[in-house]
């Protein structure tokens, strides 16, 4: 497995890295065995977070098994304030049943107003600090899908990572993420596979693993065999052929006419429906298989996609010129 450090945290991790979103839907003791398989293939970086429900108690057993030494842990938490996160801190440790986090990360930052409180006196940052300085932590890192924030992000020096979206469809952050690995951040991209709408899997992979500025892809995974589809990539890589990697640019541009980026221009939506995030719950229920899980979330939001209006603002903000409305009722129609 070609291995890498992780910017500049000193953390020595695989290049295909483990996502650990689809572990929801098998068991514990599958967990336990996918584990031992990751082990054997040299799949050592693993990411978790408080808001997968099991998934953390799961790789918790697993280390217990397998061995925490094998493997570098990467979890996340939702809170921004200070004692939120140490109240969410303390979940996770426990979930995971280990001493120190690798990495710990704030999860999903979306707006500006939440960076800033994050970053605040009192803030989640702060306490993120504390925890670094007994010991419990080791590392602090920063996930997001807004590609506005980036920068701010990078300029800050504040973070050691930098977890965000990167595929054939999604290259909206490239530039900025070049950035961050030339400021000796640590790149990690989510969503190697668009959330599992790309078909081409080994294609995607190979053209990330291709680009020097990323230092972990994390596809989710929740069997054997797509652990070792994975690791083959990391195992044995090769560079895309052209034509190999014509097919990949054509999938991604038939896709990229109704895919949502989550690049967040349509907001605010006129009835405050959050429109990527509607998006990203109905391909959790469609392409992850986590039905429960999904719509569980997707009722949570209020307003939701079954509210819109159809005002047709959205579309009009839109830098895709995706069909929104349209795409909105195709989810409330998946969750009815």
């Amino acid at each position: 497995m070609k291995m890498t450090e992780l910017g500049k945290t000193g953390l020595k991790i695989s290049r295909i890295g483990f996502g650990g979103i689809p572990i929801q839907r098998i068991t514990a003791e599958e967990t336990v065995e996918l584990f031992k398989l990751l082990k054997d293939l040299g799949i050592n970086f693993i990411d978790t977070a408080r808001g997968y429900t099991v998934s953390e108690e799961y790789i918790g057993k697993a280390l217990e098994v397998v061995g925490r030494k094998n493997f570098i842990i990467a979890t996340k938490s939702m809170a921004r304030t200070g004692d939120k996160l140490r109240e969410e801190f303390n979940i996770s440790k426990k979930n995971l049943n280990i001493d120190c986090v690798d990495l710990y990360q704030f999860h999903n930052v979306k707006t500006l107003e939440e960076y800033e409180t994050i970053t605040s006196e009192g803030g989640a940052y702060e306490e993120a600090l504390k925890l670094k300085e007994e010991g419990l932590i080791s590392h602090i890192g920063i996930t997001s899908h807004n590609k506005d924030l980036l920068d701010r992000i990078i300029e800050s020096k504040l973070f050691e990572t930098i977890q965000f979206p990167y595929n054939p469809m999604e290259r909206q952050g490239e530039e900025s993420l070049k950035k961050a690995h030339a400021n000796g951040m640590g790149v990690i991209t989510m969503k190697p596979l668009a959330g599992g709408a790309i078909k081409n899997k080994n294609y995607s992979l190979r053209f990330i693993f291709e680009q020097d500025f990323v230092s972990a892809i994390i596809p989710g995974m929740a069997s054997k065999e797509e652990a070792i589809e994975n690791a083959q990539v990391g195992n044995n890589f090769t560079p895309l052929s052209d034509e190999e990697r014509k097919v990949l640019m054509d999938e991604a541009k038939e896709l990229g006419d109704h895919f949502c980026r989550r690049c967040g221009y349509c907001a605010p939506c006129t009835v405050g429906i959050d429109i990527p995030t509607n998006f990203l719950m109905e391909g959790y229920y469609k392409r992850y298989n986590l039905q429960e899980w999904a719509t569980s979330r997707y009722n949570q939001m209020n307003p939701n996609a079954k509210d819109c209006i159809e005002c047709g603002v959205c579309k009009e903000r839109c830098p895709y010129d995706l069909k929104i409305r349209d795409m909105l009722k195709e989810v409330a129609k998946t969750f009815e």
